[in-house]
């Protein structure tokens, strides 16, 4: 039976992450992709920066954006179209505290999960 190869300094990094999505019927309604785009609008203040950032078009972070404030009970963004001084996005508090419990969720999950986490990973053959 061959032996696992060692890993070479240039293997990839072994990483085991949480997707957490939450579904309402056929739709994401919250997933990690609407997460990390409200994060770059929190930093950018623009849907187009936030965007190009986490590497998607304006079309696709319209449209998530758009399906994640519909989903929800109040927006997660207030924004302005553009004009003599440009437009702008800015997370509402319902934002803010999406971003927040989401990214909560994930640490627990992690935390609780430590252990088998490591074992998971440990059956991987690294390169």
């Amino acid at each position: 039976m061959p032996r696992p190869s060692q890993p070479s300094p240039t293997s990839p990094k072994i990483e085991a992450r949480f997707r957490l999505r939450v579904t309402l019927g056929s739709d994401i309604a919250i997933g990690p992709g609407k997460i990390d785009l409200l994060e770059a609008i929190r930093e950018h203040g623009s849907i187009t920066q936030a965007a190009r950032e986490i590497g998607m078009s304006y079309r696709r972070g319209w449209l998530l954006l758009d399906e994640l404030n519909r989903s929800l009970r109040k927006p997660a963004t207030a924004c302005s179209q553009g004009g003599l001084r440009g437009g702008g996005c800015l997370l509402t508090p319902e934002g803010e505290a999406l971003i927040a419990l989401y990214r909560e969720i994930e640490q627990r999950a992690e935390h609780a999960c430590a252990q088998q986490l490591a074992s998971l990973t440990q059956l991987i053959v690294k390169s």
